[in-house]
């Protein structure tokens, strides 16, 4: 099933990276960044919990509670949490039944060979438990900004794409490209 803005969020319950219960229903009166992740420690990864660290005061002053979720156990996630300092709860999803309710348990390739892995989902779940928003192409460096509402909106999201400004300037620089390569070309033939 396939969740969309608008819709109740899925209820799940899970432990955290201390064994600690996590449940959607506790969370209710705040706004959550539930972010969906595939690998402790990888590079992706980390550079997406290092962005949400870095700006995690602007994250809780605009009333967000960040909850990282990925396959991965218990032990792993106090190591990165450890390793990156993070400031925010992992939650360890080992039996991908969170995974399975919020639709990120998906088939990959690389290299052609085909697998089950997570999908880089991030949802944010409003005060009364709706899903406000999904992003679905995560920008690892930037994805706090993301969550904030830094990046460019998407065309999915009713804006209109931006009309190119620079043509006169561009086609300049192409003619000048241009008449700089057939000197080069005329030069080679003498």
């Amino acid at each position: 099933m396939k969740l969309s803005i608008g819709t109740q969020a899925p209820r799940f319950t899970g432990k955290d990276q201390d064994g600690k219960p996590v449940r959607l229903a506790d969370l209710k009166g705040k706004k959550v960044v539930l972010y969906f992740y595939p690998k402790d420690m990888t590079p992706g990864c980390t550079a997406e919990a290092c962005s949400l660290r870095d700006n995690y005061s602007a994250l809780l002053k605009a009333g967000y509670e960040v909850l990282g979720i990925s396959s991965d156990d218990e032990k792993t996630h106090r190591k990165f949490i450890e390793k990156e300092k993070l400031p925010f709860r992992l939650m360890a999803d080992s039996d991908k039944s969170v995974h399975e309710l919020f639709g990120t348990w998906v088939e990959k390739s690389m290299y052609g060979r085909k697998y089950m892995g997570t999908a880089r989902v991030t949802f944010i779940i409003d005060e009364d438990g709706k899903i406000a928003d999904i992003i679905e192409k995560v920008d690892t460096k930037n994805h706090a900004q993301q969550v904030l509402g830094g990046s460019q909106p998407t065309p999915s999201k009713g804006v209109a794409k931006a009309k190119p400004t620079a043509k006169k300037p561009v086609k300049q620089a192409t003619k000048k490209v241009a008449k700089m390569a057939a000197k080069k070309v005329v030069g080679k033939k003498k």
